[in-house]
């Protein structure tokens, strides 16, 4: 399923352990580490398919987990130029995520990685809230940090300030001046020392 601008609908799921860390997994038969996420089904709502998609690449039920939180409307990734199938009837060219923030309720034991015939993962562990922003693919950063800076104050309640810093500028508002309008204003020129000093005919304002 692809919308009429070329991004498929997806869900992308932040599995929480009630101590703040967060579920991070290894991508099979590639050094690519990632949090879990797949497309939806025509018939699916986005609830819907975080629930399948929960099942198919962690072993998790419903019961083993507490929807905490989700972000509004669509977040958007293009893909990179190869990733891209041009020759397709309809061509692919990112997705358009749903995101949520699950607590993970169940035990450890309960998360398993080979329920399908071709498993998503084959490794993972827990990692700080933060960690990801800088370790997953490159493409994906920008989604990555509009989901987790969303969900994190949904987080911050459950695990706690500790666990769940606050993040630190939003790397888009330091690239991109019209989210940052304060940065490329000039400071203000410091007067002459006759005037900082109250000298001259000017000193006195109007």
């Amino acid at each position: 399923m692809i919308d009429p601008d070329g991004y498929r609908p997806n869900v992308g799921i932040v599995l929480m352990h009630p101590d703040g860390r967060v579920f991070w997994a290894r991508r099979v038969h590639r050094d690519g580490w990632q949090f879990p996420q797949g497309g939806m089904n025509s018939d699916e709502t986005p609830l819907e398919a975080m629930y399948r998609e929960l099942r198919e690449e962690t072993g998790l039920l419903p019961e083993h987990v507490e929807v905490l939180g989700a972000t509004p409307g669509w977040l958007r990734y293009r893909l990179p130029p190869r990733a891209i199938r041009r020759h397709d009837r309809l061509v692919c060219i990112g997705q358009k995520q749903v995101w949520f923030l699950l607590r993970l309720t169940g035990q450890e034991s309960d998360l398993r990685l080979d329920l399908t015939d071709k498993p998503e993962f084959d490794h993972w562990r827990w990692v700080d809230f933060w960690y990801p922003l800088e370790h997953v693919v490159t493409f994906k950063r920008g989604v990555y940090n509009s989901a987790l800076r969303h969900l994190a104050p949904v987080a911050r309640v459950v695990a706690g300030l500790q666990a769940v810093p606050m993040p630190g500028p939003d790397p888009r508002d330091l690239r991109d001046p019209r989210r940052n309008p304060n940065r490329n204003r000039q400071r203000p020129r410091s007067r002459p020392d006759s005037q900082a000093r109250g000298g001259g005919s000017d000193s006195s304002s109007n």
